[in-house]
């Protein structure tokens, strides 16, 4: 009784996976036949005379053997053929050339054959889980789900969806100030699956642009419509964002309805975000017009555009220089990845008032490196109070410069005032 309860056990044990992977009836039957066949092959060097039947409904199985009936003493293969005198012990009405279909208890074949066919069937759900999770995710890649924190590691969180599926949500896919503890919620866009070795990892991102753009289709109904489109996003996770949007309907302003009445609509998606500050502008096909837009809210006098090398130099009076850079180099850095165009800002002195004392860079060449001063008007600085006026962080990280570099330069330009 204890073999058969043995083998019992393995139909309830697929069952149960059957319950929590939603596996259907026809694989179940399948894959626990395929389990059975190849012990069998294994064990007899061929199943081919087997009939396997399985009810996992009823929670068992039956498993017959069919062999030819040979006369006594022809008997070459005991697994095919079975003597004439062995078939009338089975059936007295048998005779030669018939075929003798008899049960076999399964846990006759001994413990090993046990142990292999759990094994067996182990390794074929494991790959059915793996499919599972497969074939529910490849299409889904840019799709908004929700899951439940479930470990926390320091390069990587593990998440599970509501059917227990595991979901990875690495650092690198985290806004920097994201904190998560065990059997909180969390969302994200599924990034991409990866089933190099056909064992799949869903990966999940709350960095990516399409994150952002399923947040918006969720918060405003004309996105979800199809009256408003996304064009262009540009993000710098957890600090600050812009949108281009459109719409075709002129009686709908895209930029009021994204935002809604005094940021009604983007506040859950900043919340979302961590802080994540969103601007949104008007898309427009007219390159000039949307880069202006896109260096909001710097006030743009003139813009020269450079399509074949999608590059632009954009002119502003003084004062709106820093704002076009923004903290850190900010402004202009997400105007340059929402627009795909190179965006150098150029200060316009001549004119200026209060700019008759300030000098042009070139002027320090005996100075300062060369290489150093292109460097600087790379960025749009053209003189010695354009440097002076920037934060000294955004000059290390803008001009691509060492601190000490900086340090130096900055040094010098004040000299050079301080002695006048």
């Amino acid at each position: 009784m204890a073999k058969k309860a043995e083998s019992i056990n393995l139909i309830e044990t697929f069952s149960e996976f059957k319950e929590t992977k939603n596996i259907d009836r026809a694989t179940l039957v399948s894959v626990l036949e395929e389990s059975f066949r190849s012990v069998i092959a294994k064990m007899f060097g061929s199943d081919e005379n087997y009939d396997v039947i399985v009810n996992p409904d009823k929670g068992d199985f039956e498993i017959y053997r069919n062999r030819k009936v040979v006369p006594d003493g022809e008997v070459r293969d005991d697994n095919r053929e079975i003597g004439l005198s062995e078939a009338r012990c089975i059936d007295g009405d048998y005779e030669v050339g018939e075929e003798v279909s008899e049960s076999v208890d399964f846990t006759r074949f001994g413990r090993r054959a046990i142990l292999t066919l759990r094994q067996t069937l182990a390794s074929k759900l494991l790959e059915l889980e793996h499919d599972s999770l497969y074939n529910k995710y490849k299409d889904r890649v840019g799709e908004l789900v929700s899951a439940e924190v479930y470990q926390v590691w320091k390069k990587e969180m593990l998440c599970v969806d509501d059917e227990g599926n595991e979901l990875l949500l690495p650092k690198s896919e985290q806004i920097p100030s994201d904190f998560y503890r065990k059997g909180e919620a969390v969302r994200a866009v599924v990034a991409r699956v990866d089933n190099a070795t056909g064992n799949p990892k869903i990966i999940l991102s709350r960095t990516s642009p399409v994150f952002l753009q399923r947040l918006l289709e969720a918060e405003v109904p004309e996105i979800h419509d199809g009256l408003i489109t996304v064009r262009a996003i540009a993000r710098m996770p957890g600090e600050r964002a812009k949108v281009a949007v459109e719409s075709y309907d002129e009686r709908i302003d895209p930029v009021g309805a994204c935002v809604g009445v005094r940021g009604s609509r983007v506040h859950g998606i900043v919340r979302e975000l961590r802080g994540e500050n969103i601007d949104v502008i008007n898309y427009t096909q007219n390159i000039s017009l949307l880069i202006t837009r896109a260096l909001s809210p710097a006030t743009v006098n003139s813009i020269r555009v450079h399509e074949e090398q999608r590059k632009a130099e954009v002119y502003l009076n003084p004062d709106q220089v820093s704002l076009a850079i923004g903290k850190n180099g900010l402004n202009i850095k997400l105007a340059s990845m929402l627009t795909e165009y190179t965006i150098d800002v150029f200060r316009e002195v001549e004119g200026a008032e209060g700019e008759g004392d300030d000098i042009y860079l070139d002027e320090f060449a005996g100075d300062i490196d060369p290489w150093v001063i292109g460097e600087l008007k790379r960025i749009g600085l053209e003189t010695a109070r354009d440097v002076l006026e920037a934060p000294r962080d955004m000059l290390v990280s803008r001009a691509d410069l060492e601190e000490e570099t900086v340090d130096e330069v900055l040094r010098i330009l004040r000299e050079e005032f301080e002695e006048e």
